[in-house]
């Protein structure tokens, strides 16, 4: 097993590890601040030619995101599940209380609801979102992009995740509405965990057009600087619902909010190798909206983030 870390994670990486080596497995861990300066803004070849010679069926992230580190996680992710097919667990902005709440619920439950759930929507064409908030979606979806089912087993190698788990996904055909947004992922999380307003981001022809929050425009102008990184930057490349039934409440902590049932899409890269999409940004960052009613092709599934029989 190859562990990728930060300091700032040590303690969470330690007890992983020896789990790790309780099972028999050899591990190799890499601590981010020895190899890259942070903001780490590149993956450094001579890491990956050290991942490379330990030869990893198993790996971890464990470590917090700074601003502009997807161009550090991105090669990684495409060199331990693509090139190396790890099993990989990613493990971005994880803390103790995740650590003792969604990494702890009840995974065989979490398994058969999201399991139930990607049945339902892997042959949706339509589904529509709203909440109290005022998100009001409307996503199409085509026939030729994947649903990814995040259900926390990794069996095949190859297979991925954030951990905690529980969420379907995939890379919607067209978008279009408004979502009211409670918490926004990538290095939005760490900065500003629950918004103290929530964000409104109106959405037309798939692309982000205009961004709101009363009484903060230094964070809008740091949200729409995100979206014009690149072309496809304010593209919608991301719909999924949250599945993992075992957490109670947000806890401002992103990395297991997106997890809570309800729903959130995230502007930039489509993970095409897993959608199928035929695209690509050099960002990717979710939107939350949650306690959601979800209607799959007019089928209410969920209501106010409860899902239904």
């Amino acid at each position: 097993m190859v562990l990728i870390r930060d300091r700032a994670h040590a303690e969470i990486a330690q007890a992983i590890e020896e789990e790790a080596r309780g099972t028999g497995a050899t591990v190799t861990s890499f601590v981010m601040e020895e190899w890259v300066e942070r903001p780490a803004r590149e993956f450094p070849l001579e890491l990956a030619r050290q991942i490379r010679a330990a030869q990893p069926s198993a790996s971890f992230f464990i470590g917090g995101g700074q601003p502009g580190e997807l161009s550090f996680r991105q090669p990684m992710l495409r060199l331990l599940t693509g090139e190396l097919r790890c099993r990989h667990g990613h493990m971005i902005g994880i803390d103790d209380q995740l650590m003792q709440d969604g990494m702890a619920a009840d995974y065989e439950q979490i398994y058969v609801t999201t399991r139930r759930i990607f049945e339902i929507v892997r042959q949706a064409a339509r589904i529509d979102v709203f909440t109290a908030l005022g998100t009001e979606l409307h996503a199409r979806f085509s026939d030729q992009r994947r649903w990814v089912s995040c259900d926390g087993r990794y069996h095949e190698q190859g297979r991925w995740g954030n951990l905690p788990e529980g969420e379907v996904f995939t890379a919607p055909e067209s978008l279009e509405g408004v979502i009211v947004g409670e918490e926004m992922g990538d290095h939005f999380a760490s900065r500003y965990g629950r918004f103290e307003e929530p964000v409104r981001i109106e959405i037309a022809h798939n692309l982000a057009r205009s961004v709101s929050m009363p009484g903060h425009p230094e964070i809008v102008a740091e949200i729409e600087n995100y979206l014009a990184q690149s072309p496809n930057s304010s593209r919608v490349g991301e719909f999924a619902i949250g599945t993992n039934i075992g957490l109670t409440q947000l806890v401002g902590n992103f990395l297991q909010d997106e997890k809570f049932p309800g729903v959130h899409i995230a502007f930039g890269d489509p993970y095409g190798a897993e959608t199928g999409a035929d695209w690509a940004a050099p960002s990717h960052v979710d939107v939350l909206a949650s306690h959601a009613d979800v209607l799959v092709d007019g089928h209410k599934i969920m209501s106010n983030g409860r899902f239904l029989p």
